[in-house]
C-alpha cells in the first residue's frame, strides 16, 4: 500500500503548475488552444486543489483523474488529502525523500536511454 500511497501523494504535486493543453482532457476550458493550462486552480500555491478538482472529476489530465475513478486503492487517498491538507503535505515530504533515495541501476544492470521510448541496442 506504500508505493499507491506515494502514487498519490507525489501526483499531488501537480498542484503546482501547468501542462500543454494537448494532454488536457476533453473539455477542460481553462485551456487556450495550443498553449499551457493550469493543472489545478491555484497553479502557483502548494494546496489541495488539486485533490478537490479531483473529487469534482474536474482532473486537468488523464492521468491525474484516474486516481479518483472508483478506485479502492486510491479513491479513499484523494478523499484524506482534499480534507486534510497537513496529512497530504506529510505524506508528499515522506514521499519525495523515499524517491530520492531510490538507487538508480547502473553498469550491467541499467541503461540511461537515448529515447526513453525504448531500451537502447
Amino acid at each position: 500500500m506504500e508505493d499507491v500511497k506515494d502514487l498519490v501523494a507525489l501526483s499531488g504535486g501537480h498542484t503546482i503548475g501547468f501542462a500543454q493543453c494537448i494532454f488536457a482532457r476533453p473539455g477542460q476550458s481553462k485551456c487556450p488552444a495550443g498553449g499551457l493550462g493550469p493543472l489545478d486552480p491555484t497553479p502557483a500555491k502548494f494546496d489541495t486543489k488539486y485533490f478537490s478538482n479531483l473529487v469534482m472529476k474536474k482532473g486537468f489530465l488523464n492521468s491525474d483523474q484516474a486516481l479518483y475513478n472508483g478506485s479502492v486503492k486510491t479513491d479513499g487517498l484523494v478523499k484524506n488529502y482534499n480534507q486534510n491538507g497537513r496529512a497530504f503535505s506529510s505524506d508528499f515530504a515522506k514521499s519525495m525523500i523515499r524517491m530520492g533515495n531510490i538507487k538508480p541501476l547502473t553498469g550491467k544492470n541499467g541503461q540511461i536511454r537515448q529515447n526513453c521510448r525504448k531500451v537502447n541496442n
